[in-house]
């Protein structure tokens, strides 16, 4: 003899109950899908509207130093202001040899920069994804370890290995390798170290854990067929771990396109790269319009790789 399960007195009958559970599930979803969505619109399309609005302004002596400025106490010339925007700004970024060669000199410096990450970062994150499962949390603290220190403290920190009586010079002439001290600081090779080793781990996380999700039974099938390591690693293993590339190349290519701190410091005069240009047109030069406008190029400049590296992860998951 069935039992009926009990319903308690004045509980809603069992249709209704399931229209609350969907109702409820669909309010959560709603929520979570919502608080991203939220996130971006208050600390990125707020501001990148406002930066937007200033890159179609004009310099002026004011406070702030751009017209027109747009006011709620007194909105009845709001579309007097709206007739003053003007796209000049980015047509004298285009004009002027300054920024075409910035933009071109940063591209080249991350590109280098992310390379030289790369083929470093790569053999690093295999030796760890290979490593023992006891040693593999040490080699991944050791590799995070430097992120406990501050930025700034660590750049500054290869002025003192770089300069001309720094560190490395000594160890060297100690060594007896060079004679005369070699000029590393306030060049581009400066600049080349001090990226790639901030954004190192960059690299390396993200290529270790897909190497360690990987089967290394197949490396292990394709020896016993015949295949040698080299071709194995080529064929399975470096193809496996591309999304994990991918990955640690945007993460390093992006910032160090945009890169401020590092040039600045280890950089020298002839260094030219975006982030200072931008700088020195906001701060020294006070011209705000168009640093805005140089913002919003690069913006525009770096979505073109996010959008590659979007098209690359669909195809290498099979959904593109």
């Amino acid at each position: 003899m069935a039992v009926e399960p009990l319903i308690p007195a004045g509980a809603p009958p069992e249709p209704a109950r399931d229209k609350l559970r969907g109702r409820g599930a669909r309010l959560y979803r709603s929520f979570v899908v919502g608080v991203p969505f939220v996130w971006l619109l208050v600390f990125f399309l707020a501001p990148f509207l406002i930066v937007f609005k200033i890159s179609l302004s004009q310099i002026a002596l004011a406070q702030p130093p751009y017209v027109p400025s747009f006011s709620l106490e007194n909105l009845s010339t709001f579309w007097d202001n709206l007739q003053q925007f003007t796209v000049d700004n980015y047509v004298w970024l285009t004009s002027d040899p300054l920024y075409i060669n910035s933009y071109l000199s940063s591209l080249q410096i991350a590109g280098i920069a992310t390379a030289i990450t790369l083929l470093i970062g790569y053999p690093l994150a295999y030796g760890i994804a290979r490593a023992p499962g006891g040693l593999r949390p040490v080699l991944i603290l050791l590799t995070i370890l430097p992120f406990w220190t501050s930025f700034l403290i660590r750049v500054y920190a290869w002025i003192g290995i770089l300069k001309t009586d720094g560190l490395l010079n000594q160890f060297l002439m100690w060594l007896g390798v060079i004679s005369d001290p070699l000029v590393i600081m306030n060049t581009n090779v400066a600049v080349y170290i001090g990226i790639v080793y901030s954004y190192l781990p960059f690299m390396v996380l993200p290529i270790y854990a897909s190497l360690e999700r990987m089967d290394y039974r197949l490396i292990e099938a394709a020896n016993d067929l015949g295949c040698p390591p080299m071709k194995a690693f080529w064929t399975i293993t470096f193809p496996l771990s591309r999304p994990g590339v991918l990955a640690g190349i945007m993460l390093v290519f992006i910032p160090a396109v945009g890169e401020f701190v590092i040039p600045d410091l280890l950089g020298g005069s002839r260094t030219l790269m975006i982030g200072r240009t931008l700088w020195n047109e906001f701060f020294s030069n006070r011209d705000w319009p168009v640093s805005s406008a140089v913002a919003i190029l690069l913006l525009i400049v770096l979505v073109l790789p996010i959008v590659w590296f979007q098209r690359a992860q669909a195809k290498t998951t099979g959904n593109g």
